[in-house]
């Protein structure tokens, strides 16, 4: 470790809450934390200090590269650094997305029938549409226009607001449909007579 200079960019800082266990023959490093523990397999070699609590991320690759291959390896170094960080970031939090109705009568209710979870959904439509919920998500609607996603994935938590927010997009000529938190829409200015 000593021998190989590491830029500053490839480091990270790991948090007092996060215990890792490194396994440089089977390449795979696993992060646990307070709300859940990920597991990453790795292309290049990982340096741990634990004076530091830093992890730093060489462009050692642990099998022999085609020549092809050697030109992307600050890619896959980079790639690697981006993939801790929000491995760091998923096992320390709840990540969540809020979703907004809008539009006249537009509707979301939680049903619950045995072992599955239903969302309702009211959104203009002539019939309802209904949404099954997988159980490593948490669905929660604290007004009847609003709905909250959460999980421990980041991938999973926009995955599914997609897949909702998809059944009934925004238009842009007033604005109705399913928008995300903080999204505005440029509303079109409709024919002039």
């Amino acid at each position: 470790m000593n021998n190989i200079k590491i830029p500053k960019k490839y480091t990270i800082k790991i948090p007092k809450d996060i215990s890792i266990i490194y396994c440089n023959k089977k390449k795979i490093i696993t992060l646990f934390g307070p709300k859940s523990y990920k597991s990453l397999k790795l292309k290049v070699h990982l340096f741990i200090n634990d004076e530091d609590k830093k992890i730093k991320v060489s462009s050692l690759p642990f099998s022999e590269l085609s020549n092809n291959e050697k030109k992307k390896i600050k890619a896959i170094q980079g790639t690697t650094v981006a993939l801790l960080k929000q491995i760091l970031i998923e096992t320390s939090t709840i990540l969540y997305k809020k979703l907004k109705l809008v539009g006249v009568s537009y509707r979301a209710l939680l049903e619950e029938s045995f072992d599955n979870k239903l969302l309702l959904l009211k959104l203009g439509f002539s019939h309802l549409i209904y949404f099954r919920i997988s159980k490593k998500f948490k669905l929660f609607c604290k007004k009847r226009t609003q709905l909250f996603v959460s999980s421990n994935s980041y991938q999973d938590v926009t995955n599914i607001s997609a897949l909702i927010r998809n059944l009934k997009t925004p238009e842009p000529y007033k604005g109705k449909g399913i928008l995300y938190e903080n999204e505005k829409i440029n509303i079109k200015t409709g024919k002039k007579i």
